[in-house]
C-alpha cells in the first residue's frame, strides 16, 4: 500500500492494521477530510451478546468517532430473520422475533462504552433494518431492487462460490441476504446520509453490490471498506477459547475471564492486538509486542488491561489483575474468580467432584471432567485431585473452595446465603 491518507481516519486504519481493502482510498480519504461522514457497520442479532470475534468492527466505529465522524450501528432485526450465508457450511438456526429483539436489548450494552450516541453530529445512532424490511412489499421490491442484481455476478462472489464448491446447500432464503444487505446501505443512505459501510473482509461482495445499488438507483457515490479477517498466530478464530465464545456481556462472561482471555495471548499477537484493540500509540505497540521472556508477560498484563479497561472500566481490569496475582503468584483464591453458588440443602448430600468441575465451565462434560482429573490436571485449593469418584462432602464446602484445570483456569465454589 502506497496511498498517504490525508484523513486522521484512515491514517488510523492504516497504521494500525485495519484496513484489508477499500473500493476508492483517495475518494474515501477526500470526503473524510471534507466534512462529518457518516458510516456504518452491520450486526446480526444472533445471540444475546456480541464476542471479541465482534471487537475489531466496534473499534472501528469507535475511531471513525474519535476522529471526528459519526458512527452507525445497525442491527438487523430484519436480515437475522435470513441469515447471513458468508462463509458458513450450513444454514442458521432461524429466529422468532421475540428472540430477536431480546437479542438486541442485549447486544445494544456492548456498544455503550465504545461510542457515546446521541443527537449530535457526531453522536452515535442505532438503527434497525427491520424498520424498512419489515414492511417491503415483495412483488415492488422485486421489480424496484431485485432487477439491478445478476445472479451470475452473485454467484461468482466468494462468500456464495465457497458453499457451492463444496456441493453444500444455499437456500434461496440466504441467497437474498445480500440483496437485503446492498439495500441496507442504500437505506441508510438516504435516511441518515451514510456514505460509507465497513465490515470484515468476507462482506467485501454485500458492501459492494450495496455501492453499486446505490448508484443504480440513486445515482450517489458511496465507499466500502473492510478489515482482515482475523485469527490468531496459531490459525485459531478470533473470539474463541477451548471453554467457548469470548463474550463482551459481563452477565455472560465475567470480566475477569475476560482480562484473562488477553492475558493468554500468544507472543506473536500481542503487538498487533495491542493496535487493534487498544489505543496505545503504534510505537509502544511495537515496543511492547517486540518483547521477550518475562517482559512479554507484563506486555501482555498491559494488552488485558487496556483492553478489559475499555469494555468494564479501570476498576475491573484492576481487580481482575490484582485477582490473577493471587491466584497465580501466591496460590490464592482470588475474591473475583468466576464463582458458582451452591444450595447449601444441596451441598448437604454431598457433589460429587467431577459435577463440580461441570458447574463450574471448568469442563464441558463429565467424561470432560474424568480426562482431566486422569490426566493430572485437576486441583482442589491447589491440591491435585486424584479420583474421579470422589464427592466433596459439606464440611469441605462449609469454606469457600478454589477449583483449577490446569494452570491457567479457577474458579471458586460458594454456599449460597
Amino acid at each position: 500500500m502506497t496511498y498517504h491518507p490525508k484523513s486522521d481516519f484512515m491514517r488510523v486504519m492504516m497504521e494500525r492494521g485495519f484496513l484489508a481493502d477499500c473500493t476508492d482510498y483517495q475518494a474515501l480519504d477526500e470526503a473524510l477530510v471534507a466534512g462529518v461522514v457518516p458510516g456504518y457497520i452491520g450486526f446480526d442479532a444472533t445471540a444475546t451478546s456480541l464476542h471479541v470475534g465482534s471487537l475489531i468492527q466496534i473499534m472501528m466505529l469507535r475511531w471513525l468517532q474519535k476522529s471526528g465522524h459519526k458512527p452507525i450501528v445497525l442491527m438487523g432485526g430484519g436480515t437475522t430473520k435470513v441469515g447471513d450465508p458468508s462463509f458458513r457450511a450450513d444454514e442458521r438456526p432461524l429466529l422468532t422475533p421475540a428472540q430477536i429483539d431480546d437479542n438486541i436489548a442485549g447486544i445494544k450494552a456492548a456498544f455503550s462504552p465504545y461510542v457515546s450516541f446521541g443527537d449530535g453530529p457526531t453522536d452515535a445512532i442505532m438503527a434497525n433494518n427491520a424498520d424498512w424490511l419489515d414492511g417491503l412489499n415483495y412483488l415492488d421490491f422485486l421489480r424496484d431492487v431485485g432487477r439491478h442484481f445478476s445472479v451470475n455476478r452473485m454467484l461468482s462472489f466468494e462468500s456464495v462460490k465457497s458453499r457451492l464448491d463444496r456441493e453444500q446447500s444455499l437456500s434461496f432464503l440466504e441467497f437474498n441476504y445480500m440483496i437485503l444487505q446492498a439495500y441496507d446501505f442504500m437505506e441508510l443512505h438516504r435516511r441518515h446520509g451514510c456514505l460509507l459501510q465497513m465490515g470484515g473482509s468476507d462482506q467485501w461482495g454485500n458492501i459492494v453490490n450495496g455501492i453499486d445499488l446505490t448508484r443504480r438507483i440513486l445515482d450517489d457515490q458511496v465507499f466500502g471498506l473492510t478489515s482482515p479477517l482475523l485469527t490468531t498466530s496459531d490459525g485459531k478464530k478470533m473470539g474463541k477459547s477451548q471453554q467457548g465464545a469470548i463474550w463482551l456481556n459481563a452477565d455472560l462472561l465475567s470480566p475477569y475471564e475476560f482480562w484473562q482471555f488477553w492475558r493468554n495471548t500468544t507472543d506473536a499477537d500481542v503487538g498487533r492486538f495491542l493496535k487493534l484493540y487498544t489505543e496505545l500509540p503504534v510505537d509502544e505497540c511495537d515496543r511492547l509486542g517486540a518483547l521477550e521472556g518475562q517482559q512479554i508477560n507484563d506486555a501482555k498484563i498491559t494488552l488485558a488491561n487496556e483492553v478489559t479497561t475499555l469494555l468494564h472500566g479501570a476498576d475491573a481490569a484492576a481487580a481482575a489483575e490484582a485477582t490473577a496475582r493471587e491466584v497465580f503468584e501466591r496460590g490464592g483464591a482470588g475474591d473475583d474468580l468466576p464463582t458458582v453458588l451452591l444450595d447449601p440443602v444441596e451441598a448437604a448430600q454431598g457433589i460429587s467432584i467431577v459435577q463440580l468441575f461441570v458447574r463450574a465451565g471448568l469442563s464441558k462434560s463429565g467424561k470432560d471432567a474424568k480426562r482431566l482429573i486422569a490426566e493430572g490436571g485437576a486441583r482442589m485449593n491447589d491440591d491435585a485431585v486424584a479420583d474421579a469418584g470422589l464427592v466433596v462432602d459439606a464440611g469441605t464446602l462449609a469454606v469457600p473452595v478454589k477449583l483449577s484445570a490446569g494452570r491457567k483456569r479457577h474458579a471458586l465454589i460458594k454456599l449460597r446465603d
